[in-house]
């Protein structure tokens, strides 16, 4: 037999300790009367020593667990009791918010609400009981008679709109009820997905705002009024119905309308009607196609024209459509603009007959100029080769006489001698100057060898380079190119020397560069350089930078016949020069081949 068979572990604690004493009692009389001194008393009395002991024992865990199921019992009640407490402070809480608080779950449903929620809506404040859809209110709030809505908009159209902003993590809204009064919607978002929704009643502060904008319109409209008095311009300003609702008294000094006929209302076509039987309308418009504009409800697009009346008297005249439907119709005195065009127009004529006469006298004057300066070029071409022709002769006589003279007339002679040959090359350069200026010279492009150019201008050159201490170089090209030799024998001569005549010390060089299909003729010198505002000079006639040089030095013609025969050969020419370092000259060639 074990203890569980002496107690029922389903009674209560306090029962069980109970019948346990009584056991152990019952236990106790039986060995007291029958005192037996053999084995089985001993064992019996063993065994019920045992029994008290698990007795004891179980009592006090008993007691134990009866202490902590009491505190947990005192926790428990303190727990309950704190929630209560909370519970009442946060409702006191929302009740203490001045206007309407609300708030839904994760789901969708209402938790709680302070009893100013919906105060504006008595019809809905029996419907906000704990577990309402939101979807629901908002349903509910949209029936309510008391929710006054915008023109123009459903009930349907307004809860969707609705609905639509509470996807929104924060929102705020103004609602419009009826007896004029507003409320403040601010809905937003709790951190676990739930919504706060706050209501206050804005109704003293719409009416004030409107007050105060009510009051700033007035302002406005009298601003706008003082500025439409103080404008040159004539403004009707209509509604959407074509009535007049504003104007200036400038409209009626420009079309001279009575003011009597001028009151708020009356509508665009007796307007129109007045400029119809006043006015002639100019450029083909009709006062019907104006009529059927004031009338237009489908967009009126702006219109612009003009009206005259008996003494060139102008007005223009723009009419535009408002936001609001409504127009404007400017007019503006365009007479004194119209005259001043018509004085401008007056003016261009007179100056275009001037302009072609003059025009006509500055041709004949080039025509004139032209013919005088190809005679000039028909003249000096002609004296010139008259004049070669006895200057070669004497240049022969005196040669022939240098041979027999004796040596007190030899230098004569020979000075007399090298003052031909100045003249005869002066009257080679005019030849020149005057055939490439006369624009009838022909050109004759074909093969030249540069190198056979180049060594022969180089063979030219030398006595006179060694004369000076010069250093005279000449790098021959092995390309054959397409130019007219006549003029590339004169332009590489002149080049050449021009450097070897302004060359005082150092070296002249002449080479070639290969540049794709092309060669660059260059002639590189050491001499005194030239700077760059004069660059433009030197190509001109008889222009030389050094104007104490002697006649015999030349008379700054080789330059000008340069630049016209490359322009004639279409040839490039470039100069790069630096004051005290020397000058390049370089004329670009087209290449047909190359020479091996």
């Amino acid at each position: 037999m074990s203890i569980e068979d002496l107690v029922d572990t389903s009674e209560p604690a306090d029962a069980q300790i109970a019948r346990l004493l009584r056991i152990a009692e019952a236990l106790m009389r039986r060995v007291e009367q029958k005192v037996d001194t053999s084995d089985v008393a001993y064992a019996q009395f063993q065994r019920a020593s045992l029994l008290e002991q698990e007795v004891q024992k179980r009592t006090r865990e008993l007691e134990d667990t009866l202490d902590l199921l009491n505190t947990s019992n005192e926790r428990l009640a303190a727990a309950y009791r704190e929630k209560e407490a909370a519970r009442a402070n946060l409702i006191n809480a929302i009740e203490a918010v001045q206007g309407g608080f609300a708030l839904f779950s994760q789901d969708e449903r209402l938790i709680l609400s302070n009893s100013r929620f919906g105060m504006h809506m008595p019809d809905v404040r029996a419907a906000l009981t704990p577990g309402l859809n939101y979807a629901d209110y908002i349903e509910i709030v949209s029936r309510s008679p008391h929710l006054t809505l915008p023109p123009g908009e459903t009930r349907e159209d307004w809860q969707r709109r609705r609905m639509a902003r509470h996807k929104d993590r924060n929102v705020l809204l103004n609602v419009r009820l009826n007896w004029n009064r507003w409320v403040q919607v601010s809905e937003h978002r709790t951190p676990d997905g739930g919504s706060v929704i706050l209501q206050t009643d804005v109704t003293d502060i719409m009416r004030i705002e409107r007050q105060e904008r009510e009051r700033m319109l007035d302002d406005q409209a009298r601003l706008i009024r003082a500025t439409l008095e103080h404008l040159d311009q004539g403004i009707c300003i209509f509604d959407r119905q074509s009535r007049l609702v504003g104007w200036n008294r400038r409209v009626g000094e420009l079309l001279a309308f009575p003011l009597r006929m001028f009151y708020m209302g009356i509508h665009a076509e007796k307007l129109v009607d007045w400029m119809e039987g006043s006015f002639t309308f100019a450029d083909g418009i009709k006062a019907e196609l104006i009529r059927n504009w004031t009338r237009r409800q489908d967009g009126r697009p702006p219109l612009s024209f003009e009206i005259i009346r008996e003494g060139d008297f102008t007005l223009g005249v723009f009419a535009q459509e408002m936001p609001d439907r409504g127009f404007v119709i400017s007019f503006t005195d365009l007479t004194n603009e119209r005259e001043a065009v018509r004085a401008l127009s007056f003016l261009n004529e007179a100056l275009e007959a001037r302009v072609s006469e003059r025009t006509e006298e500055l041709e004949a004057a080039l025509e004139e100029a032209a013919l005088a300066n190809e005679t000039k070029s028909r003249f000096v071409a002609a004296a010139s080769h008259d004049l070669l022709q006895p200057l070669s002769a004497a240049k022969l006589f005196l040669a022939s006489a240098e041979d027999e003279a004796s040596a007190e007339a030899a230098p004569i002679l020979g000075k007399a001698r090298r003052a031909l040959e100045s003249v005869e090359h002066l009257m080679d350069a005019l030849v020149d100057i005057s055939r490439l200026d006369s624009g009838r010279t022909e050109v004759h492009v074909g093969n030249v060898s540069l190198s056979r150019l180049m060594r022969q201008l180089g063979d030219e050159l030398a006595p006179e380079a060694r004369a000076k201490g010069l250093r005279l170089r000449v790098v021959p090209s092995s390309a054959i190119v397409a130019s007219d030799p006549t003029y590339l024998r004169r332009v590489l001569q002149n080049l050449l020397t021009n450097a070897v005549r302004y060359t005082r010390e150092g070296t002249v060089l002449m080479g070639a560069r290969r540049r794709g299909d092309e060669v660059s003729v260059e002639v590189i010198d050491t001499g005194p350089g030239i700077p760059a505002d004069r660059t433009r000079d030197i190509f001109r006639e008889f222009q030389r930078l050094d104007s104490a040089a002697s006649a015999s030095e030349g008379m700054g013609l080789g330059l000008a016949i340069v630049e016209r025969a490359c322009a004639l050969l279409d040839h490039e020419l470039s100069l790069d020069s630096e004051v005290g370092r020397g000058t390049r000259f370089a004329v670009t060639l087209p290449v047909l081949r190359y020479d091996t």
